[in-house]
């Protein structure tokens, strides 16, 4: 059975480093990412992920402005995107993804098995 794909997009690429690896551990991902969201859409045609962890606050564009030029491509409409925040209080990382204007958001503080309910959930 092939593994599905995951984008990770985060300017702070040491925590993307360290997610890519709980992920993989897993052996049921494949795992990339990209550390800036300049080039976040490009990176997702490449790589055609089954869903993308975005972070919301990051350098050149935000998060949402990310999202809305996925949505827009053609070869990636329909996939997946999960907010990763740190704007979602340990509170609510606890309680999994929060939904907010048809977004879903995941606290970066959330646990890993938070992370992987939410990632199988949400993955297409």
């Amino acid at each position: 059975m092939a593994k599905k794909k995951i984008l990770i997009v985060d300017d702070e690429e040491t925590y993307a480093r360290m997610m890519k690896l709980v992920l993989e551990q897993t052996g049921l991902y494949e795992v990339d990412y990209e550390s800036r969201a300049l080039n976040a859409v490009a990176k997702a045609r490449a790589f055609l992920p089954n869903i993308i962890l975005l972070d919301v606050v990051m350098p050149g564009l935000d998060g949402g402005d990310v999202a809305n030029r996925i949505q827009a491509d053609p070869q990636l409409r329909g996939t997946p995107v999960v907010f990763l925040t740190a704007l979602v209080g340990q509170k609510e990382s606890l309680n999994g993804p929060v939904a907010r204007a048809g977004n879903l958001f995941l606290g970066k503080l959330a646990s890993d098995a938070e992370l992987f309910k939410c990632i199988e959930e949400n993955i297409r």
